[in-house]
């Protein structure tokens, strides 16, 4: 009998959810930064373990949000732990529980059904000493009654085979959602964008990564077996589009050169791939650019 079902990964931002996801999968599906607030759209990821078809939704990062995308971020977080089957909690062990987290957890008491089973990761445990793993647990435990508590490292691999089986057995008996070789279900054009907004996230400082983003424009798949991608930087100000073009356009090109190898390799086959930047001063106020991140722009009302 197959089994298929949906886990939301929920935590702060940067508890490694994005990690955990695409090790999970086998492939990289969600965007890894160092910078907070990185994934915006419910991505997921399909995962197959025996029998059972675990498709992921890797939610952005509950945090307090202050604009219109953040509210929409959240929104979409909450409404991918509510549609789940299994919940899985990720926390970093050398933070151990913090204030983040315990407002998580009072909203997890409020805003998630009862028969929605939660488990607990504590991801980064080569951080920390076994006693201090120890206390965190029962602490944790204290505060929410949790179906499993899993102690893993998403970077290194450790303990995530355990967390998949145990999700594996958790899931409803039933059809498979998706053909067994799929290990995504965003368009293969939105994961390229986001694969180019990973690349300019990591080269960018302090808040310019939260004021652009990226969208694929044409896509075209040619005759002897290479595609061309066309994609368009929005930014909100004159200023930001300079900084991201760079002295004679070099920071764009060392991106989009980064951005290319990596659509490469993620589709097996060549790219070329051209990058436009362009001041939108509102584009944080258009709902057709949260369509494109998969994220509701009524979601951002207060």
């Amino acid at each position: 009998m197959t089994r298929a079902g949906f886990v939301a990964l929920i935590g702060e931002p940067n508890a490694g959810k994005s990690t955990l996801l695409n090790r999970m999968v086998g492939a990289k599906v969600s965007i890894v930064t160092h910078k907070v607030q990185t994934t915006r759209a419910r991505i997921r990821g399909v995962a197959m373990e025996g029998d059972a078809q675990i498709v992921f939704v890797d939610t952005p990062g509950l945090f307090r949000p202050r604009r219109r995308l953040d509210r929409a971020m959240v929104a979409a977080a909450w409404g991918g732990a509510a549609d789940a089957d299994v919940i899985v909690l990720l926390i970093e062990a050398h933070r151990g529980l913090t204030e983040g987290t315990e407002a998580i957890i009072e909203a997890l008491k409020d805003r998630v059904p009862g028969k929605v089973k939660v488990a607990l990761a504590i991801n980064k445990i080569d951080r920390v000493k076994a006693e201090t793993l120890l206390a965190l647990t029962q602490k944790m435990n204290e505060a929410f009654p949790f179906a499993e508590t899993f102690m893993i490292s998403a970077e290194r691999g450790y303990g995530v085979d355990k967390l998949r089986e145990w999700l594996a057995g958790q899931l409803p008996e039933g059809e498979w959602f998706y053909p067994e070789d799929q290990i995504a279900d965003l368009p293969m054009r939105m994961i390229a964008a986001e694969m180019t907004r990973e690349k300019l996230t990591l080269r960018l400082h302090e808040e310019l990564p939260y004021q652009l983003t990226v969208e694929t424009e044409k896509w075209e798949d040619r005759p002897d077996g290479s595609t061309r991608i066309d994609q368009v930087v929005y930014v909100a100000r004159d200023g930001h589009k300079g900084i991201v073009l760079g002295n004679k356009g070099e920071t764009i090109k060392s991106i989009g050169q980064a951005a290319r190898a990596e659509i490469s390799e993620f589709l097996g086959r060549t790219v070329h791939l051209f990058l436009q930047v362009k001041v939108r001063p509102n584009w944080l106020e258009e709902p057709e650019r949260y369509s494109e991140m998969g994220l509701d722009f009524k979601d951002g009302n207060s």
